[in-house]
């Protein structure tokens, strides 16, 4: 079964706004108002999701943030009174999955916790590894892995959304808005700006040769410049 969703967050009010929501689409729920008990809950619950205000009493909400995207695993949901263009961008850049600035829909605030959710979770079997390269990339969507040259990538849930999307079409040319709605599913305003965030961290895992696997087509978007093996 999986983990619950972790809400973090000071207000009280708050809080409870969002567990009920939470609990009322049928999500388990654990909550804290404190970093250091939300990190130590990390540990214990293994939470499927996390909903994180930044602006916490005790700890920096992004130290909170760092440990849980520390093994890739649980997903991020910002949800924080920093509304400034720039913080939302160093967010996403800092491996939350997606960001909610205050004050928000706890409608809109579930279905986006239920999109990581959705986007974290491995896919459908499929009976073969996909590469790219001669084999150099290979993409099994079954155990959500990606490995490049043989070493695992740890890919952030986002990571790995844009990455598959550009291997769907290798040589195709995605626009970012393209991209955003592959990878959230929907329209999500002012997130098209932070793709190229998304790109540079992806390419920075990628290694020396990133430049050519995801290449830049100047004033449309990005496309695999590695082709399918046969």
């Amino acid at each position: 079964m999986a983990g619950p969703v972790l809400v973090v967050e000071d207000d009280r009010e708050l809080r409870e706004l969002v567990r009920r929501y939470l609990e009322r689409a049928g999500h388990a729920v654990h909550t804290t108002g404190s970093g250091a008990q939300a990190l130590r809950l990390l540990e214990t619950t293994r939470p499927a999701a996390m909903v994180l205000d930044l602006g916490l009493p005790d700890i920096d909400g992004l130290e909170v943030l760092a440990a849980a995207r520390d093994g890739g695993e649980v997903p991020v949901v910002v949800l924080t009174a920093r509304s400034a263009v720039e913080d939302r961008v160093d967010g996403l850049r800092r491996g939350a999955d997606d960001y909610v600035t205050k004050p928000f829909s706890p409608t809109e605030l579930v279905l986006r916790v239920e999109a990581v959710l959705h986007r974290s979770r491995a896919g459908p079997a499929r009976p073969a590894v996909t590469g790219y390269g001669a084999g150099r990339l290979l993409i099994d969507e079954a155990r959500h892995e990606a490995r490049l040259d043989g070493a695992l990538l740890d890919l952030t849930p986002t990571e790995w959304g844009l990455l598959t999307a550009l291997c769907s079409a290798p040589g195709r040319v995605f626009s970012r808005f393209e991209l955003v709605n592959r990878i959230r599913g929907y329209e999500f305003a002012g997130y098209e700006r932070t793709i190229d965030s998304h790109v540079k961290n992806l390419r920075h895992k990628l290694g020396p040769e990133a430049a050519h696997i995801v290449e830049t087509v100047l004033g449309v978007g990005y496309r695999l410049g590695w082709s399918r093996d046969a």
